[in-house]
């Protein structure tokens, strides 16, 4: 029995000890320096696999610049007097040129890397300096042959591409602008178009632009539905007098009667004048006079 007791308090002991190693300040700062680390190796790796990615695209990239530097000569002996292959030469140029650009943003990308990678940074900084001289030189090789290419008067795809598409951007701006204006236009003529019918009472009813009102209602102007055809539409802005042909008339629809004057002639017809014709239409588009 002693001798169980001895073991369970031995082992309590150890767990004691235990307890007190792992909270302790010592235990605590070894283990978070132990996760710094490993998240720092693990950012190490990721930047490092990255970095030989990029490096791995630049040196496709010289690689297929070259290729096509190769072919664009082979092409350039005998092309005089031969369309289709100039055509081709000035594409390939243009592809040529497109490469040295992507390589020289992987080149900005390797930059910025290296200076995530810390001790490894002065071997990196080489390698992107051995690659910078690389793109110099492969850019002085380039502005010579496209000098020879327009010494032979070869045009570049990139130039004719650059003039259509402006070309195409002018076109479709003109195009807009044409229709802004023809928009703008129909805009500008529904609103300053008007309507208006001098007629008898009879014509004005067969045409439901009024209907008959009872003993104890007035008539009613366009209603329902009514006849367009016996009105005449007219600019509000070039119309300034309406002839009734009549001696006697009465206006159904409303407008202010500050905006208007009837006048009445040698022969005693009566003219309508309008004197402000932007508070004459105000509140209605529509001008109906019974004769």
């Amino acid at each position: 029995m002693k001798t169980i007791k001895f073991y369970v308090i031995i082992a309590a002991l150890a767990f004691t000890s235990v307890s007190c190693v792992e909270n302790s300040g010592k235990y605590k700062t070894v283990v978070a320096q132990r996760d710094s680390i490993a998240q720092v190796n693990q950012a190490l790796d990721s930047n490092y696999n990255q970095t030989l990615i990029v490096l791995n695209d630049i040196e496709n990239g010289f690689s297929e610049i070259n290729q096509k530097e190769k072919d664009l000569k082979v092409n350039l002996k005998g092309v005089e007097g031969k369309a289709n292959k100039r055509e081709l030469i000035g594409a390939q140029m243009k592809a040529i040129k497109e490469g040295i650009e992507q390589n020289k943003v992987k080149i900005e990308e390797l930059r910025k890397l290296s200076a995530k990678k810390g001790r490894a940074n002065a071997m990196l900084a080489g390698t992107i300096k051995r690659l910078q001289t690389q793109m110099d030189e492969k850019v002085v090789q380039i502005q010579s042959l496209q000098a020879e290419l327009e010494q032979k008067n070869i045009k570049i795809t990139e130039l004719n591409t650059t003039v259509d598409v402006q070309s195409k951007n002018i076109v479709e701006q003109q195009g807009v602008m044409e229709q802004q204006k023809s928009t703008i236009k129909v805009q500008d003529t529904d609103m300053n178009t008007v309507w208006y019918c001098v007629a008898p009472s009879k014509t004005l009813k067969e045409a439901k632009i009024i209907s008959s009102g009872g003993l104890f209602q007035s008539k009613k102007v366009m209603n329902t539905e009514f006849d367009k055809k016996v009105f005449t539409q007219v600019d509000l802005r070039s119309i300034s007098s309406i002839p009734t042909n009549s001696k006697r008339i009465k206006i159904i629809t409303i407008h202010p009667q500050s905006s208007y004057k009837l006048v009445t002639g040698a022969n005693k017809n009566i003219t309508i004048e309008i004197t402000d014709p932007s508070k004459f239409w105000s509140v209605s588009k529509y001008l109906v006079v019974q004769k």
